[in-house]
């Protein structure tokens, strides 16, 4: 039985296992966004999120503990400037895996692993005020009925000119 035993092995040794993870953890870091099977993205999920979370802390001893693991000494500074510059705030969750469908060749699910923070579709616009809900009965505000109005009455005013 296979109480306590976590780590998928994906039909490889440990030297091939940790050699193809380092690999994955290095192009996702220097490309931000790859794709690969379900079950490699869910292993690189668990080896490069404690590595992001340890770039946080720019020292000499987190940079050669990174080191030992990603062996590309440009992914560690691309991981040290700007992947944990921009995930400082961020408690956890750095990557994001997105199912694309199955392989031609072999039907494997395939998906698609990205690092949270350098997707632009799914960032919300922080230009925007977001009003702070509350539990009480007042009534929202009806600032967007204003702005429908002026696009509806501009939207005539332009058909009507086309008409004439």
């Amino acid at each position: 039985m296979r109480h306590n035993k976590k780590i998928n092995h994906l039909g490889r040794t440990h030297s091939h296992r940790k050699a193809m993870l380092a690999n994955m953890a290095t192009s996702l870091i220097l490309k931000k966004r790859i794709t690969t099977t379900v079950a490699k993205a869910k292993a690189l999920r668990t080896y490069v999120e404690p590595l992001i979370t340890k770039g946080k802390n720019d020292t000499t001893h987190s940079r050669r503990t990174v080191f030992s693991y990603l062996k590309d000494k440009y992914a560690v500074s691309e991981l040290f400037r700007d992947v944990a510059v921009k995930v400082a705030d961020r408690p956890g969750g750095y990557t994001r895996i997105l199912k694309t469908g199955t392989r031609f060749g072999d039907s494997a699910e395939m998906c698609i692993i990205e690092l949270v923070d350098y997707n632009t579709t799914y960032v919300k616009e922080s230009a925007k005020p977001v009003a702070k809900k509350t539990r009480r009965g007042a009534k929202p505000k009806k600032t967007e009925t204003v702005a429908e109005t002026k696009i509806e009455e501009t939207h005539q005013e332009s058909t009507e000119e086309k008409s004439e």
